[in-house]
């Protein structure tokens, strides 16, 4: 484990948390990362994101938790594209997880590593689909699990938290909120935090959009993503991701794609840390959206996204308003048969947005991620 702030090492023994710095902890594996000759026989493998488990921290004869989260489709949206003068627009399509979204990879990484360490019970604050995601794979570990969320969440999101048999407490607040309660129940108790960044095996789990994506473009990257940001681990996970398969050689050196935040005006720190060329995000006041997955105000992950963002070949990071993420989720929905979540049509809003900036070009390879199922939204 190395810190990825003060550059500090720890063993990964035991239930590692957060560094004693405070900032997350990132896993490293040096010379342990695969060589390009597993290419041939991953073919073989089920398609799952544990057919990359060589790049995962799952020991030689531990079994995974898990529910075949992963593999999910890589759509072309050529209907999409036409009308918005991409030639070549695609979708990561991650409402067809097991639980409705893309928070499965990091919770089956994350309750696979708490449920070999020992843990039996565990917490976590969520904007929803986190909390969906912990319910669920602790039930496949047989651990207790309990779950904040604030009491705006969807009423649909809030009723699989129960339904997978998670103890759920209603917070009045935000993210930020609920996320005090949880580090106090896990103080009072003893339950192993898994909130965003707290413990570094969520963005291990993460890490597979990005392995996935490149197999699925022939060990290539496209030119430009564009990804829903809030807590940030998706956006961390992927570069990692990258950098991880540059170093074992399965891509190229310069195989850098651009990478870009997109945010919720009502709730944009990363955007504003971005344009002021900080290295920190400050604070959002009275975060307000739709995107319940956006609404994050201060992620703890912020040093990490905006070094993803600048060293990922010239990406950047916008805010869109509500009015466009919905607009976009329904043209999502309409052309081309996708259930898109409000993240999602956050990301494509967001592409169109950068498109008209002149930041994405007309001939460039662009990936959009829906992160997770439009239905789970709905009353």
């Amino acid at each position: 484990m190395e810190c990825s702030a003060c550059g500090a090492t720890r063993s990964a023994d035991g239930l590692p948390g957060v560094c004693i710095c405070g900032q997350p902890l990132l896993v490293r594996y040096g010379a342990a990362l695969p060589a390009p000759a597993l290419k041939e026989p991953l073919r073989q493998r089920p398609w799952t994101m544990w057919r990359y488990r060589e790049w995962l921290p799952l020991a030689d004869g531990e079994a995974p938790v898990t529910l075949g989260e992963g593999g999910t489709p890589l759509l072309s949206v050529p209907r999409l594209a036409a009308k918005h003068g991409f030639r070549d627009l695609r979708v990561k399509e991650e409402g067809s997880n097991p639980t409705g979204s893309f928070k499965a990879r990091g919770l089956a990484a994350a309750v696979t590593r708490a449920a070999y360490g020992g843990a039996q019970s565990l917490v976590v604050p969520t904007a929803g689909n986190a909390g969906v995601a912990l319910a669920a794979y602790a039930t496949r570990a047989g651990l207790r699990a309990r779950v904040y969320a604030p009491a705006s969440t969807p009423p649909l999101i809030l009723a699989q938290i129960r339904g997978f048999g998670a103890e759920l407490v209603c917070v009045d607040g935000h993210i930020g909120d609920c996320g005090k309660a949880a580090r106090a129940y896990a103080t009072e108790t003893g339950a192993v935090d898994v909130s965003t960044l707290r413990e570094p095996y969520r963005i291990e789990g993460k890490k597979t959009l990005g392995l996935e994506l490149a197999e699925q473009l022939d060990w290539t990257l496209p030119d430009a993503i564009v990804y829903p940001t809030g807590g940030g681990t998706g956006l961390i996970g992927m570069w990692k991701a990258f950098a991880e398969l540059r170093q074992a050689g399965w891509i190229p050196a310069a195989a850098r794609p651009r990478m870009y935040s997109v945010q919720a005006a009502g709730c944009a720190p990363v955007v504003r840390a971005f344009d002021a060329g900080a290295d920190a995000c400050a604070p959002w006041p009275d975060p307000a959206t739709i995107a319940a997955g956006l609404r994050v105000p201060a992620p703890l992950g912020d040093r990490l996204m905006l070094r993803a963002l600048r060293e990922g070949g010239g990406g950047g990071a916008v805010a869109v308003t509500d009015a466009q993420l919905q607009a976009a989720a329904r043209d999502l929905q309409l052309l081309e048969g996708i259930d898109a979540c409000p993240e999602g049509g956050a990301a494509l809003a967001g592409a169109i947005e950068l498109k008209a900036r002149g930041a994405l070009k007309p001939d460039d390879r662009v990936v959009v991620f829906n992160t997770g199922a439009g239905w789970l939204y709905r009353a």
